[in-house]
């Protein structure tokens, strides 16, 4: 006999939490905003309680300073809800590669004792779904030692890893908040689109892409129209996809692992995405640990990896998370791409950023900002691009190398890094 659901009150459910507990929060798209809300009411019975995630979106009520004491969020990764925070010392950020992630939680380096996560309603078997975010949801789960589930009927029911058993779930939730959204296409303009075009020029037919997250990306999906039989492994996905799997451009036939399957950790973007992928046998949504092993990024040929960064020195080394001393997001999966990528037979890591930022910055460098973070090395780098061309640097000295950049940077920064390359190389 099938044993009925039982569900709780958000008060019920978090009341379980203890002083000194390491909490898990799902993130992406399937923040549970309803817990997090839950937790700040119940935090004059709480200390030190060690929040870990990801990208969380929405109003982290947890992470505000007059919380100091009760929580401490110790973030793998910084997005715009927890910045300030950890800029003003009342958060602190792990860097870690995010094919990496899962081991902290299988080694105990960092146990989990409640998984907080937001799921679909059960199917007729009992199996929820994590939704659009898989990616280290499904370690946490696996090693933490209490879950607490939000059931909401707006979460998509995607296939992969993300199917878990409602028996699994210590308590239930019930829930109908509308997913987070990001329109990333709105932000494309004609800088954008520029790079798009000339990152397309460079991905073959049969390629198989991974896109990183914002503008860019989106951008490069729009120039990809001429293109055939294109596949997908990729950490993340949005909008930009779908009109690409409707004409069939991509169509996941040449892949030489998960052949006719989009494989992804995460999707973000809109409601249209999450419809999209809602019980869509075309996407797997798997393990982060799985999709950025960059042993198993390499398995396809011709691996396209695209992704930016916030600032590039003249010998090739990237800066993708921080800005200056300022912890801008994080490692994430870059680095797992670009070396899975550059380790494919035909593959192309590829990073593409705007030559200059939107006050007018200059994004091509002498050096790179004081404190700033190479999240990339100059050694692992093959393709940059800008809106001026592309630079490839892939066995190119030193010399050559910032040659090559002075040429796809903005024009009115290259007499500056004409003169900086003669003091420190002697050329020009």
């Amino acid at each position: 006999m099938k044993t009925p659901v039982v569900y709780k009150t958000a008060e019920e459910a978090v009341a379980i939490i203890q002083s000194g507990n390491r909490v898990y929060i799902h993130g992406s798209a399937q923040t549970p905003v309803c817990l997090l809300k839950e937790l700040a009411r119940q935090s004059y019975r709480l200390q030190n309680v060690e929040l870990v995630f990801i990208s969380v979106y929405g109003d982290i009520e947890v992470a505000k300073p007059e919380y100091d004491g009760s929580f401490h969020v110790n973030s793998l990764f910084v997005s715009a809800s927890i910045r300030s925070a950890v800029q003003q010392g009342h958060a602190d950020y792990v860097p870690v590669f995010l094919s990496e992630i899962p081991e902290l939680f299988k080694r105990n380096i960092l146990a989990i004792d409640v998984a907080m996560v937001q799921v679909s309603p059960p199917d007729k078997h009992g199996y929820c779904s994590l939704g659009v975010s898989v990616d280290i949801a499904r370690s946490a789960v696996n090693t933490a030692q209490h879950v607490i589930a939000v059931v909401n009927p707006n979460v998509p029911r995607t296939h992969g890893d993300g199917l878990i058993h409602s028996s699994r779930f210590h308590s239930m939730v019930q829930c109908n908040d509308p997913l987070y959204e990001v329109r990333y296409g709105d932000k494309v303009g004609p800088v954008e689109m520029k790079i798009g075009q000339h990152v397309a020029s460079l991905i073959e037919d049969r390629s198989c892409l991974q896109m990183g997250i914002g503008s860019i990306p989106d951008a490069v999906l729009r120039s990809l129209s001429s293109h055939k039989d294109l596949g997908i492994h990729t950490e993340m996905c949005s909008d930009g996809i779908i009109e690409l799997f409707e004409k069939d451009i991509i169509n996941n036939k040449y892949k030489q692992i998960h052949p006719n399957k989009a494989v992804t950790a995460f999707a973000l973007g809109t409601r249209r995405l999450y419809d999209y992928v809602d019980d869509n046998p075309a996407f797997q949504f798997l393990d982060i640990d799985y999709v950025n092993e960059p042993g198993v990024i390499r398995r396809n040929n011709k691996m396209v990896a695209i992704n930016s960064a916030i600032e590039v020195d003249i010998t090739g080394q990237i800066c993708a998370d921080s800005i200056g001393t300022y912890q801008y997001s994080g490692v994430g999966g870059q680095m797992d791409f670009i070396r899975g990528a550059s380790l494919s037979e035909g593959g192309k890591p590829i990073i593409a950023l705007p030559s200059r930022t939107a006050k007018g910055v200059p994004r091509i460098v002498p050096f790179l900002k004081p404190g700033a973070a190479v999240t990339t090395t100059r050694a692992h780098v093959h393709y940059i691009v800008t809106e001026y061309g592309i630079a490839c640097l892939f066995g190119k000295n030193l010399r050559q190398r910032a040659k090559a950049l002075i040429n796809i940077s903005h024009p009115d920064d290259r007499e500056a890094l004409e003169k900086a390359c003669y003091e420190r190389f002697r050329i020009f």
